[in-house]
């Protein structure tokens, strides 16, 4: 029988190479695989690419890797936001490569990457440096900008709840960017608040299905 569940984080992020592109989802504060970023500064892999909303905020989250020097690029729409401490300390010293990405167009490029598209044409950025060295095309009159889809060696995903197959079911805004990148990841690491049996989820409930899944490990709770 097919069982996903892994025994703790570390486990689960071992194998993570130097040199990989990870995936990170989260909004904010919301929907933030905190455990497994843990896991990773642990693990310590370096020169990692890491693709997310922003840069986190404070000493956790992205921000986390940040501070131990393990990423030497990072892929995301809002760089800069209140806590941003690191992102700005390691760009500010060139320690740190950005490629800057529209918030939709970065979603969407990772929607064609798990989609197996080629790529998209989007009229966001066109005009802006964004578009320097991009194709570019008139369509109905107005310019686009032709975007390639983006996929990652890794995603790392938080859920609230997981069955034994990998399907997921996210608690409201935590959902975010979490089934868009577990499409676009050759491996799927997922943290969940708890785990269920197989056929306890409401099928209808179920945003990402086991399909898109390799790992999931329950968060530990503090009493």
């Amino acid at each position: 029988m097919i069982d996903k569940f892994w025994p703790d984080m570390d486990a689960a992020v071992a194998d993570m190479p130097d040199g990989a592109s990870v995936m990170i989802a989260g909004f904010g504060s919301s929907g933030i695989p905190f455990a497994l970023i843990d896991a990773v500064c642990r693990a310590g892999p370096r020169h990692l690419t890491v693709i997310s909303n922003n840069t986190g905020s404070g000493e956790t989250g992205v921000a986390a890797l940040l501070r131990e020097g393990l990423v030497d690029k990072v892929v995301c729409s809002y760089p800069r936001s209140r806590g941003s401490v690191w992102f700005e300390r390691l760009y500010s010293a060139n320690a740190l490569e950005l490629e800057l990405v529209p918030q939709g167009t970065l979603a969407e490029r990772m929607r064609a990457a798990g989609a197996g598209l080629g790529g998209f044409f989007t009229p966001t950025g066109y005009g802006t440096k964004l578009a320097d060295d991009k194709e570019t095309r008139m369509i109905d009159g107005r310019g686009h900008v032709f975007e390639k889809p983006l996929a990652a060696d890794y995603a790392l995903l938080a859920a609230d709840r997981a069955d034994p197959w990998g399907n997921l079911v996210y608690n409201t805004a935590a959902r975010n960017f979490n089934p868009v990148m577990a499409t676009a990841a050759r491996c799927t690491v997922v943290e969940v608040r708890t785990g269920v049996a197989l056929g306890a989820l409401d099928p209808e409930s179920v945003a990402t299905p086991g399909i898109f899944v390799d790992r999931v490990v329950v968060r530990e709770t503090t009493s």
